[in-house]
């Protein structure tokens, strides 16, 4: 281990654990390397051809009938799913919360500082075992109720992030390897003594592949450790182009242990940018929110997601609805509930099982919403959706975008970027900006908006073109507004680093594959 030592590494970084990761490294980590290769071989042909396609070699598994393993118990309602990160707070609020579900997130709403990922296990260890409590700096005090409390869906990280932290053979761990092998080891048999199950989020998927690899993470895991076969469940997040055009085939190779599908959607907006990022302009998308769930590829991408789920007898679960109700100002508050509940009477009509929140205050929303359709059932899986029949250039439709790119919308993608990087290099990654919890998936918006916006020498509503020099001009303005309004505190460091990685990640030649890598490195440089 190369990473410090921090409170309650005694508990989860154990010589047995650690034993645990390491096979898992040296079993799974070299085809783990050969699939992030295979990814960058499949954007090079999509740069060629500017087309993405439904695979013709596995026309076979979406042909034929089969359908994933059944849900298990606690998991067969999940109206309404409550996602962050784990700190101790969060872990207890989120498990109080009312929701059905608690999307524990160790990926894009937490940085991947070595306090967080150990402390993250640490939470989650107590959680398990109903032994968790904390006192805020101002001493007030957090315990779980005595109530039914949130089942736990943990999300780790990507495949594409290392560890380096924790050295096998040398070499940094796969950062998903770690997150996932540490949870399981601890906790897989005592939550299954308590009617649960060690049940996962799966993000960034862009293959069947990939999934493979991870069904067969499973296997291993549940056979090194005496675990019963199946007693694993994942959901996979779509949040990437292609997997779009493979939800069938993820299901058929997670068959035993799949339980559902998740529209990832603002993911998802960043990776149709990333992939299509020099595919002309009928692929470059207007500002950020300007486009909606309703926009024609959107809706695509969602009704096919039901619709492939239900078929498969898995659930579909709904995206988030990142607004943070504001304790100052009620009318702001009244106009974005509305707005949460028009999003969450879309998705249940569409036949969505549920979906998520990003407060706790927006789970009675959701919940009601749901209540209203679903009635006494804990899902509407039976409701099959055959009326949708989406193509390849349904999804791809991304001309048929309403909206515009304006100068708003340029200062807010920087000012965004600039405020979340920031605090995502002090070890926070999930943030408050203007009444929206934003994480690293809408920060990959934002710069990867602005890289397409000056490769494509967009214009502004006003007729303004999206030069480099105009985005440098943006950011330094946003950078004062910033100073201004913050001062010369504690993150003046990160401030100055978040400013150079937005410039080098949005207006370098190469497009970053995630903005994540380098921020990283600042992270193990510190």
């Amino acid at each position: 281990m190369a990473g410090p030592r921090r409170d309650g590494d005694d508990r989860i970084l154990t010589p047995d654990a650690l034993d645990f990761v390491t096979a898992l490294q040296r079993t799974f980590g070299a085809r783990r390397d050969e699939l992030l290769a295979a990814r960058r071989t499949r954007r090079e042909e999509v740069a060629r051809t500017g087309r993405l396609d439904f695979l013709a070699d596995t026309a076979g598994i979406r042909e034929a009938e089969w359908r994933v393993a059944p849900a298990p118990p606690d998991l067969e309602d999940r109206r309404v799913e409550m996602t962050g990160p784990t700190d101790r707070k969060m872990t207890i609020n989120a498990l109080n919360s009312g929701a059905r579900v608690w999307l524990a997130d160790m990926e894009d709403a937490s940085t991947p500082h070595w306090s967080n990922v150990v402390g993250g296990q640490v939470n989650l260890y107590d959680a398990i075992r109903r032994d968790i409590a904390h006192t805020s700096p101002e001493g007030k005090q957090y315990d779980l109720k005595d109530q039914r409390l949130a089942t736990i869906v943990m999300r780790p990280r990507g495949w594409h992030l290392d560890e380096k932290h924790l050295l096998v053979d040398g070499l940094p761990t796969v950062g998903a390897l770690v997150d996932f092998g540490l949870y399981f080891f601890h906790n897989a048999q005592e939550l299954l003594t308590r009617d649960s199950g060690p049940y996962f989020y799966l993000p960034k998927l862009e293959s069947h592949l990939e999934a493979r690899l991870w069904n067969d993470v499973f296997t291993f895991a549940q056979e090194r450790l005496g675990v019963p076969h199946g007693s694993v469940r994942a959901t996979v997040l779509i949040e990437t182009i292609p997997a779009a055009f493979e939800m069938e085939e993820i299901l058929y190779e997670l068959r035993d242990h799949a339980s559902g599908l998740n529209a990832g959607r603002w993911d998802y907006l960043f990776s149709m940018i990333k992939y299509f990022r020099d595919a002309g302009p009928q692929f470059v998308l207007p500002d950020r929110s300007a486009v909606a769930m309703t926009a024609p590829f959107m809706k695509a991408y969602a009704e096919l997601l039901v619709r492939t789920c239900h078929r498969r007898g898995a659930h579909a679960i709904g995206g988030m609805s990142a607004f943070i109700p504001s304790r100052a100002d009620e009318e702001v508050n009244a106009r974005a509930f509305a707005k949460v509940r028009e999003d969450k009477q879309r998705e249940a009509g569409q036949g969505f099982d549920g979906s998520w929140v990003a407060h706790p205050d927006l789970v009675s929303i959701c919940r009601d919403v749901f209540d209203g359709v679903l009635g006494d059932r804990p899902h509407q899986v039976a409701r099959l959706r055959d009326d949708v029949h989406v193509t390849a250039s349904d999804l791809l439709d991304v001309a048929a975008t309403p909206g515009a790119i304006t100068r708003d919308g340029l200062h807010n993608n920087v000012e965004v970027a600039l405020l979340y990087l920031e605090s995502w290099l002090r070890g926070n990654g999930a943030v408050g900006i203007h009444n929206l919890m934003e994480d690293a998936a809408t920060a990959e918006i934002s710069r990867s908006q602005i890289w397409q916006w000056v490769h494509n020498g967009s214009t502004l509503d006003d007729g303004t073109v999206v030069t480099a020099d105009l985005v440098r001009q943006v950011l330094d303005e946003e950078m004062g507004r910033i100073r201004d309004r913050g001062g010369d505190g504690s993150g003046r460091r990160e401030l100055e680093q978040a400013r150079d990685l937005f410039a080098e990640v949005a207006l370098s030649d190469d497009f970053v594959d995630f903005l994540t890598l380098p921020a990283y490195e600042l992270v193990v440089a510190s």
